[in-house]
């Protein structure tokens, strides 16, 4: 009997052994981290609007946690929703409600908005109301009785139970109540209601100037092709223009946004008192902005707050915010020094002062604490590649940094400014989920999740940092493969992206960046990914040293990383691999043209092929307009250059492909026939710019089986 556990144990050591040695399926490499290698983490929480308590979601319902002794109970279970709902109404899972407090909530199941209400002990569910058919883009408005969504290119509200129609445009390519100019700006939404909720601000995008472009839908016979309007570089843009639809009255006003009509409008406000609109308007050539302020009643325009401008772009990406119970003071968030900032101004003193300052940017504003007239954000200030959490006394400047463990924090503050949810990772914490008390500082654990990949035979992974041919700090990551034996030589597969609005280096879990890196160093592979000049987060000389010549300066600075590579003894430099999408497919496939010797094998994803066929708002940005720069123009189109290709490319595109539109790849395959160039290609019919979901896997298969064939001896 003493011994009768002894063979269970041996096995049980076995498994353990085996177990750490495992290997990630391809299917793990691209979807684990969302599915079976899914990181634990607190699902849907929020703080209740007295701060004293927290809510999340668990597979049965919503529990509440004190915090004063973090008692924890039940809030309302799915038994409790499902409990007045009508047989076929009745929920499977947990849907996401928004709670107004501790009593009141609600949730959208099947286009139908649902209430629930606490009763006594108990909660009633009733149906709120139905939105018409189609509905998209739902906003609840202020008093929580009103809805206002889209339908198609038209606008509609919501209220007492009856829809509205707001706009009733007939011509499909005037679309109200949508984002506009691509989605660039810091634009997420086309939908601006006013805090007193008896107002709705709206874009009006008239695309009808705008040349067809045909997507086809390949999945039926014949064949169909839908077309969308797309505003390439140097052509007729749309024009956008502001609606305000007064609800008691059913009319629409539009802001006198006089000017080129070709000119962008973001950073759309309403002031807290819901008597004005600002809007920052901006020059086609992104190199002057007027920050306007409009009456939200006739439309007029009453006076420009400031202007911003430089040689080469201003980038605005936020809209204005006031500061609490204020309806003169604001923040602006501006780039003007070099690095993102918090601005205080005042709307007839104008700036009061720069609140933020130094070699660094903030990325988020997170609230305010009224009462010790305190600004919450995040930033960059400890180190690019982390993000730590910050107050700021908003008269003193005084400032203190609220989070100390290494990695990338991002937090939820709650609405008086009292508490603070703080999540991070960092390479060896896959999460850690903690409250701050910001009056004092003291954090109390609620979350550390286990590592999903511990079993998991994983490489080594080593920072590394270089310099640019100017001086300037590049930081990239090196992952050697398993079992690594520094007497061999290894292939290895370079991955970017190296373009603006993305970067790819930070202090994160998994601290490879991507498991497929992983999965590669696992099949023998050095992998090697950094971020060059033109990325994000590292200030405006960082990212503007592209303007005019996209291409050029982040090639310099990737084969610094090339020397690097060929610097290591066990990198088999004659057999590299590069792989990049979309910016990061240009780059690949501006390598295997431009420096056809480095790389012996390229796999060019989505790839911008010419930048004349990408659009007006992010190419006019960086490469100003093919009239005023030809020269910059010609260098970055690959479509002369494909004779120049020694090595194996294969060009991927999804054939619904509206970001980076098919012709770009289409074109070059024509180019590589009309001069005898042979090169590998594949088309994902029915995605669009990226493939996702169970086809990713198809995806990194075919890029995993290209370098199988052309790298590996």
């Amino acid at each position: 009997m003493k011994f009768s556990k002894l063979p269970f144990l041996v096995l049980g050591l076995g498994s353990l052994v085996f177990a750490q040695n495992q290997k990630y399926t391809m299917a793990e490499s691209v979807n684990g981290l969302r599915s079976n290698l899914a990181i634990k983490s607190i699902p849907q929480f929020s703080w209740t609007p007295d701060a004293k308590a927290y809510i999340y979601g668990t597979r049965n319902g919503y529990l509440v946690t004190e915090m004063q002794g973090m008692k924890q109970d039940t809030l309302v279970s799915l038994y409790q929703i499902n409990k007045n709902l009508a047989a076929e109404q009745r929920l499977k899972a947990l849907p996401p409600v928004k709670f107004t407090d501790r009593s009141k909530g609600y949730f959208v199941q099947d286009g139908k908005y649902y209430r629930i209400t606490k009763s006594g002990n108990d909660w009633k569910t009733t149906e709120w109301t139905s939105l018409n058919e189609g509905a998209a883009n739902a906003e609840i408005l202020a008093d929580n009785k009103s809805i206002v969504y889209t339908v198609k290119n038209n606008l509609y509200l919501n209220r007492n139970g009856k829809n509205i129609a707001i706009t009733t445009d007939e011509n499909e390519h005037i679309v109200n109540g949508q984002a506009v100019h691509r989605s660039e700006f810091g634009i997420r939404g086309g939908i601006f209601a006013a805090p007193d909720a008896a107002k709705i601000a709206f874009y009006r995008m008239d695309e009808t100037m705008v040349t067809d472009y045909p997507v086809i839908d390949w999945s039926v016979t014949p064949a169909k092709n839908t077309n969308i309007k797309y505003p390439m570089a140097g052509g007729t843009s749309h024009q956008v223009t502001l609606g305000v639809y007064d609800i008691n009255s059913q009319k629409t006003t539009f802001l006198k946004t006089e000017g080129d009509k070709e000119q962008y409008l973001t950073a759309v406000t309403w002031s807290p008192d819901s008597k004005y609109i600002f809007v920052g308007v901006l020059n086609r050539d992104q190199n002057h902005l007027k920050m306007n302020q409009y009456d939200a009643v006739t439309g007029s325009f009453i006076k420009t707050l400031f202007e911003e401008q430089s040689d080469k772009y201003v980038e605005p990406q936020n809209p204005l915010l006031f500061f609490p119970n204020s309806n003169t003071d604001f923040i602006w968030q501006s780039q003007r020094t070099g690095y993102n900032h918090l601005f205080h101004y005042h709307l007839e003193k104008g700036l009061v002062a720069q609140i933020t300052k130094g070699d660094w940017l903030v990325t988020d504003v997170l609230g305010f604490n009224e009462k010790k007239k305190e600004i919450f954000y995040t930033s960059t200030q400890e180190s690019p590649l982390e993000r730590h959490l910050y107050k700021i006394n908003w008269n003193s400047f005084r400032t203190q940094k609220l989070t100390s463990a290494p990695g990338m924090h991002t937090g939820i503050l709650s609405k008086d400014g009292s508490q603070l949810y703080d999540i991070y990772s960092n390479a060896t914490t896959p999460r850690s989920v903690n409250l701050i008390n910001t009056a004092n500082g003291q954090s109390k654990n609620i979350l550390t999740s286990e590592n999903p990949l511990k079993n998991y035979n994983r490489p080594e992974i080593k920072n590394v940092n270089l310099k640019a041919d100017d001086g300037t700090p590049l930081y990239g990551k090196i992952i050697l493969p398993t079992d690594f034996d520094a007497t061999r030589k290894y292939p290895v597969i370079v991955y970017l992206y190296n373009g603006p609005h993305l970067q790819l280096i930070t202090n994160s879990f998994p601290a490879s960046g991507n498991l497929w890196y992983e999965y590669m160093a696992q099949n023998g592979y050095i992998v090697f990914t950094m971020d060059g000049r033109g990325s994000s987060n590292r200030g405006m000389k960082f990212e503007q040293a592209v303007f005019r010549n996209m291409g050029e300066t982040e090639m310099n600075d990737q084969l610094k990383g090339v020397e690097y590579l060929k610097s290591l003894p066990y990198a088999d430099t004659d057999n590299m691999g590069i792989h990049g999408w979309s910016y990061g497919g240009f780059m690949t496939t501006s390598f295997m043209l431009k420096h056809p010797e480095v790389f012996k094998a390229g796999v060019a994803g989505g790839p911008v092929i010419d930048w004349n066929m990408y659009e007006i708002m992010y190419t006019e940005r960086y490469m100003d307009s093919p009239q005023n720069n030809p020269e910059g123009y010609a260098k970055a189109n690959l479509l002369d250059k494909v004779q120049n290709l020694k090595g194996k490319l294969l060009m991927i595109h999804g054939a619904q492909d509206d970001v980076v539109v098919w012709q770009h790849s289409v074109k070059f395959l024509k180019a590589a026939v009309d001069n005898g160039v042979q090169l590998d290609y594949f088309v994902y019919p029915g995605h669009e710019h990226n493939v996702m979901g169970k086809d990713r896997v198809h995806l990194m298969q075919k890029v995993t089986d290209y370098f199988d064939a052309h790298l590996k001896k």
